[in-house]
Protein backbone atom coordinates (compact mmCIF):
# COMPACT_ATOMS: atom_id res chain seq x y z
CA UNK A 1 0.00 0.00 0.00
CA UNK A 2 1.35 3.45 -1.36
CA UNK A 3 0.79 5.63 2.35
CA UNK A 4 1.39 8.43 0.07
CA UNK A 5 4.33 10.33 2.37
CA UNK A 6 6.76 10.83 -0.73
CA UNK A 7 6.81 14.64 -0.32
CA UNK A 8 6.04 14.75 3.61
CA UNK A 9 9.15 15.50 5.74
CA UNK A 10 8.83 14.08 9.37
CA UNK A 11 10.75 14.87 12.88
CA UNK A 12 10.76 11.97 15.95
CA UNK A 13 12.12 12.39 18.63
CA UNK A 14 13.90 10.08 20.60
CA UNK A 15 14.62 7.92 17.37
CA UNK A 16 18.30 6.56 17.25
CA UNK A 17 16.74 2.77 18.82
CA UNK A 18 13.44 1.25 19.58
CA UNK A 19 10.48 2.18 18.24
CA UNK A 20 12.02 5.97 17.23
CA UNK A 21 14.03 4.03 14.99
CA UNK A 22 11.79 1.81 13.67
CA UNK A 23 9.38 4.89 12.76
CA UNK A 24 12.27 6.58 10.79
CA UNK A 25 12.72 3.14 9.11
CA UNK A 26 9.48 2.61 7.82
CA UNK A 27 8.67 6.19 7.11
CA UNK A 28 11.80 6.63 4.89
CA UNK A 29 10.77 2.96 2.95
CA UNK A 30 7.32 5.22 2.22
CA UNK A 31 9.97 7.97 0.53
CA UNK A 32 9.37 10.82 3.36
CA UNK A 33 12.20 12.85 4.26
CA UNK A 34 13.13 12.41 7.81
CA UNK A 35 15.00 14.12 11.18
CA UNK A 36 15.48 11.95 13.44
CA UNK A 37 17.18 12.93 17.05
CA UNK A 38 19.30 11.26 19.96
CA UNK A 39 20.72 12.82 23.07
CA UNK A 40 24.18 12.80 21.56
CA UNK A 41 26.00 13.99 18.10
CA UNK A 42 27.42 10.67 18.27
CA UNK A 43 24.51 8.67 18.84
CA UNK A 44 22.65 11.05 15.51
CA UNK A 45 25.72 10.15 13.34
CA UNK A 46 26.06 6.41 13.96
CA UNK A 47 22.10 6.37 13.30
CA UNK A 48 22.20 8.42 9.96
CA UNK A 49 25.29 6.92 8.70
CA UNK A 50 23.35 3.28 9.38
CA UNK A 51 20.45 4.30 7.57
CA UNK A 52 21.85 5.77 4.59
CA UNK A 53 24.48 2.33 3.90
CA UNK A 54 21.27 0.43 4.52
CA UNK A 55 18.91 2.66 2.13
CA UNK A 56 21.26 5.00 -0.08
CA UNK A 57 18.15 6.55 -1.45
CA UNK A 58 16.95 7.91 1.99
CA UNK A 59 16.78 11.42 2.66
CA UNK A 60 17.93 11.10 6.41
CA UNK A 61 19.44 13.67 9.07
CA UNK A 62 19.63 14.30 12.65
CA UNK A 63 19.82 17.11 15.37
CA UNK A 64 21.11 16.20 18.50
CA UNK A 65 19.36 17.07 21.84
CA UNK A 66 19.02 15.74 25.48
CA UNK A 67 14.92 16.76 25.73
CA UNK A 68 15.85 16.45 29.86
CA UNK A 69 17.03 19.75 29.23
CA UNK A 70 15.11 23.03 27.95
CA UNK A 71 17.88 24.72 26.25
CA UNK A 72 18.71 21.75 24.29
CA UNK A 73 15.27 21.62 23.16
CA UNK A 74 15.04 25.41 22.27
CA UNK A 75 18.39 24.89 20.06
CA UNK A 76 17.05 22.00 18.79
CA UNK A 77 13.42 24.07 17.43
CA UNK A 78 15.76 26.99 16.00
CA UNK A 79 17.11 24.07 13.74
CA UNK A 80 13.71 22.51 12.68
CA UNK A 81 12.87 23.20 9.31
CA UNK A 82 8.90 23.17 8.57
CA UNK A 83 7.92 19.50 8.92
CA UNK A 84 4.16 17.81 7.94
CA UNK A 85 5.36 15.59 10.70
CA UNK A 86 6.04 15.31 14.13
CA UNK A 87 6.01 11.91 16.54
CA UNK A 88 6.55 13.10 20.17
CA UNK A 89 8.39 9.02 20.92
CA UNK A 90 11.23 10.20 23.28
CA UNK A 91 10.78 8.89 26.30
CA UNK A 92 12.20 7.17 29.82
CA UNK A 93 11.05 4.79 32.14
CA UNK A 94 12.58 3.00 34.99
CA UNK A 95 11.16 0.68 37.39
CA UNK A 96 11.11 1.80 40.99
CA UNK A 97 8.96 1.90 44.20
CA UNK A 98 7.00 4.06 45.02
CA UNK A 99 8.31 5.32 48.28
CA UNK A 100 10.80 5.62 46.47
CA UNK A 101 10.59 7.86 43.87
CA UNK A 102 12.21 11.06 44.87
CA UNK A 103 10.42 14.67 43.60
CA UNK A 104 13.37 15.04 41.62
CA UNK A 105 12.42 11.56 39.79
CA UNK A 106 8.64 12.63 39.28
CA UNK A 107 9.93 16.40 37.51
CA UNK A 108 12.64 14.19 35.43
CA UNK A 109 10.18 12.12 34.10
CA UNK A 110 7.34 14.84 33.13
CA UNK A 111 9.63 17.25 31.90
CA UNK A 112 11.40 14.46 29.06
CA UNK A 113 8.10 12.57 29.17
CA UNK A 114 5.57 15.58 28.58
CA UNK A 115 7.35 18.42 28.20
CA UNK A 116 8.84 17.60 24.97
CA UNK A 117 5.85 17.00 23.24
CA UNK A 118 4.05 19.87 24.51
CA UNK A 119 7.22 22.66 23.31
CA UNK A 120 7.56 20.33 19.96
CA UNK A 121 3.53 20.87 19.15
CA UNK A 122 3.21 24.37 20.59
CA UNK A 123 6.39 25.33 18.01
CA UNK A 124 5.12 23.10 14.64
CA UNK A 125 1.02 23.13 15.97
CA UNK A 126 0.40 26.32 14.49
CA UNK A 127 2.84 26.15 11.04
CA UNK A 128 0.56 22.97 10.16
CA UNK A 129 -2.50 24.48 10.72
CA UNK A 130 -1.54 27.62 9.22
CA UNK A 131 -0.14 25.09 5.60
CA UNK A 132 -3.81 23.43 6.41
CA UNK A 133 -2.13 20.19 6.77
CA UNK A 134 -0.25 18.00 9.57
CA UNK A 135 -0.19 15.06 11.65
CA UNK A 136 0.90 15.11 15.43
CA UNK A 137 1.40 11.26 17.15
CA UNK A 138 2.01 11.19 20.98
CA UNK A 139 3.70 7.60 21.89
CA UNK A 140 2.01 6.92 25.12
CA UNK A 141 1.81 3.61 26.31
CA UNK A 142 -0.78 1.20 27.64
CA UNK A 143 0.21 2.29 31.36
CA UNK A 144 -1.47 5.68 30.19
CA UNK A 145 -4.47 3.38 31.28
CA UNK A 146 -3.72 0.01 33.04
CA UNK A 147 -1.32 2.05 35.32
CA UNK A 148 1.77 -0.10 36.41
CA UNK A 149 2.32 -0.22 40.23
CA UNK A 150 6.31 -0.63 39.74
CA UNK A 151 6.57 2.69 37.82
CA UNK A 152 3.81 4.97 39.29
CA UNK A 153 5.92 7.63 37.85
CA UNK A 154 5.91 6.50 34.05
CA UNK A 155 2.06 5.68 34.22
CA UNK A 156 1.44 9.28 35.12
CA UNK A 157 3.45 11.04 32.16
CA UNK A 158 1.71 8.69 29.84
CA UNK A 159 -1.77 9.52 31.04
CA UNK A 160 -0.48 12.97 30.67
CA UNK A 161 0.46 12.74 26.74
CA UNK A 162 -3.45 11.32 26.55
CA UNK A 163 -4.91 14.54 27.60
CA UNK A 164 -2.50 16.90 25.81
CA UNK A 165 -3.16 15.00 22.81
CA UNK A 166 -7.01 15.34 22.72
CA UNK A 167 -6.38 18.80 23.74
CA UNK A 168 -4.37 19.67 20.94
CA UNK A 169 -6.80 17.29 18.62
CA UNK A 170 -9.64 20.14 19.51
CA UNK A 171 -7.94 22.64 18.44
CA UNK A 172 -7.10 21.14 14.64
CA UNK A 173 -11.33 21.28 14.31
CA UNK A 174 -12.49 21.84 10.71
CA UNK A 175 -8.66 21.81 9.36
CA UNK A 176 -7.18 18.75 7.71
CA UNK A 177 -4.48 18.35 10.74
CA UNK A 178 -4.60 16.06 13.04
CA UNK A 179 -3.09 15.15 16.47
CA UNK A 180 -3.25 11.18 17.82
CA UNK A 181 -2.00 8.96 20.32
CA UNK A 182 -0.68 5.52 20.54
CA UNK A 183 -0.41 3.22 23.15
CA UNK A 184 1.98 0.64 22.05
CA UNK A 185 2.05 -2.35 24.90
CA UNK A 186 5.11 -4.09 25.93
CA UNK A 187 7.76 -3.92 23.11
CA UNK A 188 11.38 -5.58 22.77
CA UNK A 189 13.04 -2.25 22.51
CA UNK A 190 16.92 -2.22 23.25
CA UNK A 191 15.73 -0.60 27.21
CA UNK A 192 13.38 -3.66 27.92
CA UNK A 193 15.85 -5.69 26.54
CA UNK A 194 18.05 -4.98 29.35
CA UNK A 195 15.60 -4.47 31.97
CA UNK A 196 14.66 -8.13 30.45
CA UNK A 197 18.33 -9.74 30.45
CA UNK A 198 18.49 -7.92 34.18
CA UNK A 199 15.80 -9.81 35.46
CA UNK A 200 16.76 -13.07 34.14
CA UNK A 201 20.57 -12.87 35.52
CA UNK A 202 18.34 -12.44 38.63
CA UNK A 203 16.17 -15.40 38.78
CA UNK A 204 18.94 -17.40 37.08
CA UNK A 205 17.28 -18.36 34.13
CA UNK A 206 17.28 -18.11 30.34
CA UNK A 207 16.35 -14.60 28.52
CA UNK A 208 13.38 -17.18 26.74
CA UNK A 209 12.21 -18.17 30.13
CA UNK A 210 11.76 -15.02 31.64
CA UNK A 211 10.13 -13.19 28.96
CA UNK A 212 7.12 -16.35 29.77
CA UNK A 213 7.36 -15.75 33.53
CA UNK A 214 7.14 -11.57 32.49
CA UNK A 215 3.83 -12.17 30.63
CA UNK A 216 2.61 -15.17 32.76
CA UNK A 217 3.17 -12.73 36.50
CA UNK A 218 3.59 -8.98 34.73
CA UNK A 219 0.94 -8.68 32.33
CA UNK A 220 -1.41 -11.92 32.55
CA UNK A 221 -4.19 -10.12 30.14
CA UNK A 222 -2.02 -9.75 27.18
CA UNK A 223 -3.76 -11.83 24.37
CA UNK A 224 -0.29 -12.17 22.56
CA UNK A 225 1.60 -13.53 25.38
CA UNK A 226 4.89 -12.13 24.02
CA UNK A 227 6.52 -8.59 23.66
CA UNK A 228 5.67 -6.49 20.25
CA UNK A 229 8.66 -5.68 17.77
CA UNK A 230 9.30 -1.67 17.36
CA UNK A 231 8.50 -2.31 13.92
CA UNK A 232 4.70 -3.77 14.76
CA UNK A 233 4.53 -0.35 16.32
CA UNK A 234 6.04 1.84 13.53
CA UNK A 235 3.53 0.38 11.20
CA UNK A 236 0.56 1.51 12.98
CA UNK A 237 2.47 5.23 13.00
CA UNK A 238 3.00 5.44 9.66
CA UNK A 239 -0.47 4.79 8.70
CA UNK A 240 -1.74 7.27 10.87
CA UNK A 241 0.71 10.06 9.93
CA UNK A 242 -0.09 9.26 6.51
CA UNK A 243 -3.14 11.43 4.46
CA UNK A 244 -5.01 7.78 4.24
CA UNK A 245 -5.54 8.11 7.84
CA UNK A 246 -7.44 11.72 7.66
CA UNK A 247 -10.45 10.59 9.65
CA UNK A 248 -8.67 9.55 12.58
CA UNK A 249 -8.45 12.36 14.81
CA UNK A 250 -8.11 12.81 19.10
CA UNK A 251 -8.01 9.10 19.00
CA UNK A 252 -5.63 6.78 21.14
CA UNK A 253 -4.67 3.62 19.25
CA UNK A 254 -3.96 0.67 21.07
CA UNK A 255 -1.26 -1.92 19.92
CA UNK A 256 -0.94 -3.29 23.21
CA UNK A 257 -1.53 -6.67 22.52
CA UNK A 258 -4.93 -6.92 23.94
CA UNK A 259 -3.51 -6.29 27.62
CA UNK A 260 -6.17 -3.83 28.42
CA UNK A 261 -9.40 -5.87 28.83
CA UNK A 262 -11.64 -2.29 27.94
CA UNK A 263 -13.71 -2.55 24.91
CA UNK A 264 -13.29 1.58 25.05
Amino acid sequence: MDLQLKDKTAFVSGSTAGIGLAIVEVLLREGATVILNGRTPEAVEQAVEGLRAANPAAWVSGIAADFGRAEDVARLMEALPEVDILVNNVGIFEPKPFSEIPDEDWFRFFEVNVMSGVRLSRHLLPKMLSRNWGRIIFISSESAIFIPDEMIHYGMTKTAQLAISRGLAELTKGTAVTVNAVLPGPTKSRGVGDFIESLARQEQVEVEEMEKIFFQNFRPSSLIQRFASPEEIAHTVAYLVSPLASATNGAAIRAEGGLVRSIL
